[in-house]
């Protein structure tokens, strides 16, 4: 069994730069931003991806938002406004196997993105 990134950054055994965290989220700067502030919101349990959160997990989507918003406020992003971009699967473009929210910033961002 490989070892998950996003869960070793959230146990504190791999550095990152963290804006934020909780109990239950850890948000750290990206390390191949897209945008001037570009952050990502993992949750600290391993959870691999959106599909997955159905029935009683339903309730980590709320978290995984909340703490978003947390973490465009601390990046000084909400009075510019931000954008949250949830990757799933190969195919919608998800490259690490553990949820993860994008928070994007600090310039106009086009729309579609690409």
């Amino acid at each position: 069994m490989s070892t998950c990134l996003f869960c070793e950054i959230a146990a504190g055994r791999i550095t990152a730069d963290i804006i934020h965290q909780d109990a239950d989220f850890v948000a750290f700067r990206d390390i191949s931003p897209k945008a001037p502030s570009h952050v990502l919101v993992v949750p600290r349990r391993h959870i691999g991806g959106l599909n997955e959160l159905v029935g009683p997990d339903r309730g980590a989507a709320d978290g995984l938002l909340g703490a978003g918003v947390v973490a465009a406020h601390a990046e000084g992003l909400a009075p510019g406004g931000y954008r949250f971009v949830i990757n799933c699967g190969q195919d919608g473009g998800q490259a690490v196997g553990h949820l993860h929210l994008h928070v994007l910033g600090g310039r106009p961002l086009a729309w579609p993105p690409g």
